[in-house]
């Protein structure tokens, strides 16, 4: 059974989303503000986040920072009343996997939810257990990557965009598509949200970010993974 956290303040849509979660099969906890929010999730280990952006005594954009440089790299799906496009991408960035916008239906956060989670399951991966990208030994099923021994922190995000791009060896890859294919709906900022995904995978399996060898921009068009 999958365990979801939500941290939430409104306790209307706690609550909504508590007794829909648990009816659908999730065990599901809950908190009211973000650092006790935090304090769960670093005593607890969830499937998944749900986790608002404006919240009493510590925003959601804060928790979502501290829990991703702490090295956990659970799912986060995090909600807001904002619609503004620079709150969405602030929130990718630090490392949220997926982006939902109040008023939303539950059907789609509850598609979200099943997306988010079977991403992170590694049960469709088609891919062999390790390859080596760049500097990287990654492990696509287990979502887990190491560079010289080391593990290096990734989302989930990110590793479904590497692994988009290296199942599509020399093949030039729009940004359009990533959106498409990787993200799975239409409603997105902008493309330019993939850019940066690109320029922390670069930062990480690239000997030299600034000249990539493995992860190539075709401009205009996208990108092109070269083994």
């Amino acid at each position: 059974m999958y365990r979801i956290l939500i941290v939430e303040d409104e306790p209307a849509m706690r609550q909504g989303l508590k007794d829909n979660l648990e009816f659908e099969g999730y065990r599901v906890d809950f908190a009211e503000d973000g650092k006790s929010g935090l304090s769960l999730i670093k005593d607890n280990t969830y499937d998944l986040i749900v986790l608002d952006v404006m919240l009493p005594e510590m925003s959601g954009f804060d928790v979502c920072k501290k829990v991703r440089e702490s090295g956990d790299m659970t799912p986060v799906i995090m909600l807001t009343a904002k619609g503004e496009e620079i709150d969405k991408v602030v929130g990718l960035e630090l490392g949220a996997d997926d982006y939902i916008t109040k008023p939303f239906s539950l059907r789609e956060l509850l598609a979200r939810i099943k997306a988010v989670l079977r991403r992170g399951s590694g049960g469709a991966s088609r891919s062999p257990d390790k390859v080596k990208i760049g500097k990287m030994d990654v492990d696509f099923t287990s979502y887990n990557a190491l560079a010289e021994g080391k593990p290096v922190p990734m989302t989930h995000r990110e590793f479904e965009v590497l692994k988009f791009l290296w199942q599509r060896p020399n093949e030039t890859v729009s940004r359009d598509k990533l959106l498409e294919e990787v993200w799975g709906y239409d409603e997105y900022p902008t493309t330019r949200t993939v850019d940066n995904f690109i320029l922390k995978l670069r930062q990480k399996i690239e000997d030299d970010p600034a000249h990539p060898k493995h992860i190539l921009t075709v401009h205009g068009i996208g990108y092109k993974y070269i083994p």
